[in-house]
């Protein structure tokens, strides 16, 4: 019967250079899976509050509002809202810089886990290359003599590794898939609401006023 002892002892030192990369990606997918939870808020509902409170013309209410929102909308929409008084071409170009300041922030460490996606089953097949080479390397030596048992070892570290390498790369390949997705949702709120917010300053009355 195959147990995990088994698999480890018989795998290789290959084997335990995968099991340390899969380690990291879970530890990378958990991060960013809820990294991209807190950042991705309702935005809708958050744009309809700071509205209410920039047309009683409270802009530290809005701001504070902004501040007790997580998430790259809440700090666009307060980009937005210091700079107000600039002019809406001013404003747009402000969300525009702080967007691309804040893209790099929900990519980072995703192109690690599509490295380890990529690099699992390479692994494996090294370690699988060099279990054949050692089970040839004991028929070499023992010929004709040679036994079952004395090429057992490589051919478990080839099967052993080859099979960890796509355990690996499977879903850390489809963990990377699937934040990518998240990320493409929160841009898109993002995008969404320095448009909306652009609109809601030129219809409050400081702006007007301005």
């Amino acid at each position: 019967m195959l147990t995990l002892p088994v698999l480890l002892a018989n795998g290789g030192p290959v084997l335990w250079l995968i099991l340390f990369i899969s380690a990291v990606a879970v530890v990378v997918f958990t991060e960013r899976f809820l990294h991209y939870h807190r950042a991705q808020i309702n935005s809708l509902e958050f744009l309809n509050g700071v509205r209410t409170v920039l047309k009683r013309d409270n802009v530290v209410e809005a701001l504070s509002i902004c501040d007790a929102t997580p998430g790259p909308v809440a700090r666009l929409v307060k980009t937005a809202i210091l700079n107000r008084d600039h002019g809406r071409e001013r404003v747009q170009e402000a969300l525009e810089e702080a967007g691309l300041a804040e893209v790099p922030r929900l990519e980072e460490k995703l192109n690690l886990l599509a490295t380890i996606a990529q690099l699992s089953p390479l692994l494996g097949l090294l370690g699988t290359v060099l279990g054949f080479i050692q089970t040839f390397m004991r028929i070499q030596s023992a010929g004709l003599h040679a036994q079952v048992g004395d090429l057992s070892n490589g051919i478990w570290q080839a099967l052993i590794c080859a099979a960890a390498g796509l355990a690996v790369a499977i879903p850390a390949h489809a963990g990377y898939n699937y934040l990518v997705s998240r990320v493409n949702s929160i841009v898109l709120d993002m995008e969404r609401a320095a448009t909306e917010i652009v609109n809601i300053l030129t219809e409050t009355p400081a702006s007007r006023s301005a």
